[in-house]
């Protein structure tokens, strides 16, 4: 008889064995992939994505959108702002000098039509001069990598440098040199000296 319940025994942990533990395993697995799976999932859901760059919070000032408007309403220049990757407002530099004259003024900085950044200009020459005026002007990029150049900081044009002066209705005759091609609107006054060698430009990039 107690053999027989030794059989009997042995054959119900050999059963445990064949059945139960399988399955065990099997549930311990089941439990790991979806814990596996729920802290995929907490990762995922506390991650952020790294903050991109954005397109800037800020407005154009308002002078600013004042001489832009006057630059786009002349048609001379549509092939400029449709090609150019950024550009440089100006709306109103101030120049005067008898002998040595300088120059001065602020402005802000485009890239894809979105107000990028502040910029503020100084020049210092000496030579023939006379007079005083003041004026607008717009510095065209022709590629991204002409307006990494400006925006780096310290960017200043060749002594040999010059604008086209734009009268209204009169075709603009000027050309891409090195990537950047500038145009000046006169706002009164006069001057006998229009060269634009030895502006230097400071950058702020808009958060």
């Amino acid at each position: 008889i107690q053999s027989g319940n030794s059989v009997k025994l042995s054959l119900i942990i050999l059963s445990w064995f064949l059945f139960c533990v399988p399955a065990l395993a099997q549930l311990k697995t089941e439990n790991e992939q979806l814990n596996h799976t729920s802290s995929s999932i907490n990762l995922i859901a506390g991650w952020k994505a790294s903050p991109q760059r954005t397109v800037s919070s800020i407005q154009p000032r308002k002078k600013t959108l004042r001489a832009l408007e006057v630059f786009k309403d002349m048609p001379e220049l549509d092939p400029y702002f449709n090609e150019a990757n950024g550009y440089a407002v100006f709306p109103n530099i101030g120049k005067g000098g008898i002998g040595i004259g300088g120059a001065h003024g602020k402005g802000e900085v485009f890239q894809n039509d979105n107000v990028i950044g502040s910029t503020t200009m100084s020049q210092f020459s000496i030579g023939f001069q006379l007079g005083g005026q003041a004026f607008s002007q717009i510095i065209f990029f022709k590629d991204e990598r002409d307006l990494d150049r400006f925006t780096e900081g310290n960017f200043e044009f060749g002594a040999s440098a010059s604008a086209a002066l734009i009268n209204a209705g009169a075709a603009v005759e000027t050309e891409y040199s090195d990537g950047i091609a500038v145009l000046t609107v006169s706002k009164g006054g006069l001057m006998y000296e229009a060269a634009i060698g030895g502006q230097k430009f400071s950058f702020n990039e808009y958060d």
